[in-house]
């Protein structure tokens, strides 16, 4: 008798992000964040029972990319991210949530960090998924999967445009106004008349999910705010005490010419 048992593959989604973004948008349509049994959470989706193998697959996605939870045995709930980003003030924040989804499977979150310029062809990909366990049906599977959330999220043009530095010129950093760092809020940039890239007024060390907004000004000039992800009520309060503090040295340095 043939004992041997089939070696089953590495924990990874077996739908796209979009379409995992999707279900739980509708679960949440219905139970909110509140916990669910698992039979009625399927049914939100369009399966029939929990003894669905499709309807199991589709949970245990959800639960990868951090869209479900399991507060108990027997009971499902969407994430509190899930109503964040339903209710998001901008695209900006909706964009932090869905790279962090992203990276929640650790195969996704793997291959981002080994390939943060872009990714290898698709058979480099795949060997590294048999590699790392994957039988070569799944490892296409999750190819396929891992390739859709990716284009989902434009993770890599998000990526260039946060790397993006502002230039300075030589004596830049004796120009620069002195004021206290922000609360973890990254560090926002003046305009030079004389330049079309800022100046930094206060530099801050970068982190993980960091948006760079750009504000245009008068005379084709720019200026660049740099926002974390999450970014709570208390940093929104210190920069904008920190404007404010900008705006009043300007009116001074004005009043000083007058």
């Amino acid at each position: 008798m043939n004992t041997a048992t089939r070696k089953k593959s590495p924990r990874a989604p077996s739908i796209a992000l979009g379409d995992a973004i999707e279900k739980a948008s509708k679960i949440y349509d219905m139970e909110r964040c509140h916990a669910a049994p698992i039979e009625g959470v399927v049914k939100h989706i369009g399966y029939k029972n929990a003894a669905n193998g499709a309807a199991l697959a589709t949970v245990a996605s959800l639960k990868y990319y951090g869209l479900l939870e399991r507060p108990k045995e027997g009971m499902l709930a969407v994430s509190k991210d899930v109503e964040s980003f339903r209710f998001a003030p901008n695209e900006v924040t909706k964009q932090a949530l869905v790279t962090r989804w992203l990276k929640s499977p650790p195969v996704f979150a793997e291959f981002l960090d080994k390939y943060p310029e872009g990714l290898p062809s698709d058979a480099t990909l795949k060997f590294e998924l048999i590699q790392r366990g994957f039988s070569p049906p799944a490892a296409d599977i999750c190819l396929q999967v891992f390739r859709r959330s990716v284009d989902y999220a434009h993770y890599f043009e998000q990526s260039q445009s946060a790397q993006m530095e502002p230039q300075l010129d030589g004596d830049a950093t004796s120009r620069s106004v002195e004021v206290a760092p922000l609360y973890s809020a990254g560090y926002v940039v003046q305009p030079s008349p004389a330049m079309d890239h800022p100046q930094p007024i206060a530099n801050v060390p970068l982190i993980d999910d960091v948006d760079r907004i750009p504000v245009r000004l008068a005379g084709g000039r720019r200026a660049w705010i740099e926002i974390p992800m999450p970014f709570y009520d208390a940093d929104k309060e210190r920069l904008r005490k920190q404007l404010d503090l900008l705006l009043t040295n300007d009116e001074e340095n004005v009043n000083d010419l007058l």
